[in-house]
């Protein structure tokens, strides 16, 4: 089970909220400042989920769609400010990555809002608590994400069935008895 899947997996719907959002942060910046602004003990919304990345430049479109996929209403990018990584270029692949996924949830019907990117030095704690602010108010608004129960016979993940998964080995496929993305209409 991937960081993603555990995270959105985790994820327990309190009641009367019917959201939640997985924050992928890098360790230098997005993380330091959630970290701070936690010992600030500035509350963030209870539906947000954070995962620890080293940099933005390891998020993988497949990370951000698996967290959908599995019960997450929204996905969040969260890393060093534009030019100014600390492993150069992670934060302009991230970028690319989340505007890929959004154009891809866009083509199957599903708000491209759902998934976003923000970018922040470790020394802006209040940039990150009105991030994580933004994206709840954001996935508050929109409708439900709509979701149809799977068998194994089914891969459910966002991309479709058959799709190898990096790092395995040639040929394998990722299977999950999860909860597919279904686009509007009913169509998968």
């Amino acid at each position: 089970m991937t960081t993603a899947t555990q995270a959105a997996a985790s994820v327990t719907k309190p009641a009367g909220r019917d959201r939640s959002i997985v924050a992928f942060c890098c360790r230098e910046c997005a993380y330091t400042a959630a970290d701070a602004s936690a010992n600030a003990r500035t509350s963030l919304p209870p539906s947000v989920r954070l995962i620890l990345l080293p940099c933005t430049g390891r998020v993988s479109p497949l990370h951000l769609l698996s967290a959908l996929a599995e019960n997450a209403d929204g996905v969040m990018v969260a890393g060093c400010l534009e030019g100014q990584c600390h492993y150069r270029e992670g934060n302009f692949n991230a970028i690319d990555r989340v505007t890929f996924v959004q154009r891809l949830l866009e083509s199957v019907g599903v708000e491209p809002e759902r998934c976003r990117m923000f970018t922040m030095s470790a020394g802006e704690p209040p940039r990150f608590v009105a991030a994580v602010k933004e994206m709840d108010r954001v996935v508050g608004a929109l409708p439900p994400l709509k979701r149809h129960a799977g068998g194994d016979d089914q891969a459910t993940t966002a991309t479709g069935a058959g799709d190898a998964v990096p790092g395995t080995r040639a040929g394998a496929v990722r299977r999950s008895a999860g909860p597919a993305l279904v686009a509007p209409g009913g169509e998968r």
